[in-house]
């Protein structure tokens, strides 16, 4: 817009012109479906050279020639650098290296201390030991001379006195049963008490008993016995279509009177005769060792299936 003195606002800022709008007739880009770089897929991008593989050419490192680690080190051998070190462990042993005698020594016997390291022990020692002097115990004091005899049968051999003869009754037990007894019946009054209604046992003492009389005894029929057995007169005959082989002749001719077929006599038009339900129907069932069968059969195996293999 002008203002006093004649200049317009972009003279007053000091630009040739009035700056762009970037976006201005561009088409409507939604941000979902918006690139996430186009700058990617335009123009030439950067190209590596490839991945490079381990080899013993130098196109195998990232370096263009080889670097050593160390440069214008001295010489070292490695012989001279392991002597050395065996020299200085050498020095730790305080003795000489242990050199076995002439190998392992096999025992020659139980108890044999050949081909052990240690010594024999002087505590297994089969030596005997120095005992001291045996001194005898002094002789037991002596009173009266001892009673000869066992004691069984013979009279004062024994510590205490002999026991004072007892006579014993050979059937003393028996008379003091018979005493007690006799006692025991002085002693009642009256007879036992007995009732006439007593039951009887269930089972009776003779099982043969019967107090029925026996019916009379049956005599045994005499069969009359053949003289002589009986022969036909003459052989069997055949049978034939005029039924001569028969015994009879033709049986004579019965005419067989007409029935009449009774009908079935229902009292009321309106009753019903009664016709029960149909009850559930069987169906075929198969066998268990059929049905193993078809299962171990088929139409792959049948000519290679073998009978001992079922």
């Amino acid at each position: 817009m002008p203002v006093e003195g004649g200049k317009t606002d972009m003279e007053r800022i000091g630009l040739f012109s009035e700056m762009e709008y970037v976006t201005v007739g561009d088409k409507y880009v939604s941000q979902f479906n918006r690139p996430f770089n186009e700058a990617a897929s335009k123009n030439r991008q950067m190209l590596p050279g490839g991945s490079k593989e381990m080899s013993s050419l130098q196109a195998g490192y990232f370096d263009p020639h080889f670097v050593r680690i160390f440069e214008g080190e001295g010489y070292v051998n490695l012989n001279q650098v392991r002597r050395r070190h065996m020299m200085e462990e050498a020095k730790k042993n305080l003795g000489k290296a242990f050199l076995p005698s002439n190998g392992d020594k096999k025992p020659c016997g139980l108890g044999s201390y050949y081909g052990t390291i240690g010594r024999p022990v002087p505590f297994f020692s089969a030596q005997s030991k120095p005992k001291e002097k045996y001194e005898p115990p002094g002789k037991n004091l002596y009173t009266n001379p001892g009673k000869k005899g066992t004691g069984y049968g013979y009279a004062n051999v024994t510590i205490g006195k002999q026991f004072s003869h007892s006579a014993d009754f050979y059937d003393a037990a028996k008379l003091n049963d018979k005493k007690e007894n006799e006692e025991h019946h002085r002693l009642l009054k009256g007879t036992p008490f007995k009732l006439n209604l007593y039951p009887r046992e269930y089972f009776d003492t003779n099982p043969y008993l019967f107090e029925k009389p026996l019916p009379p005894i049956k005599k045994a029929e005499k069969k009359e016995a053949l003289a002589n057995p009986f022969k036909p007169s003459s052989p069997g005959k055949k049978a034939g279509g005029m039924k001569a082989g028969t015994f009879d002749s033709y049986p004579s001719h019965s005419a067989d009177p007409y029935g009449v077929k009774l009908t079935s006599h229902i009292s009321s038009k309106g009753a019903k005769v009664f016709h029960p339900p149909g009850g559930p129907k069987s169906r075929p069932t198969e066998s268990i060792m059929t049905l193993n069968v078809k299962r171990a059969l088929n139409m792959k195996n049948y000519k290679t299936a073998s009978v001992q293999s079922y």
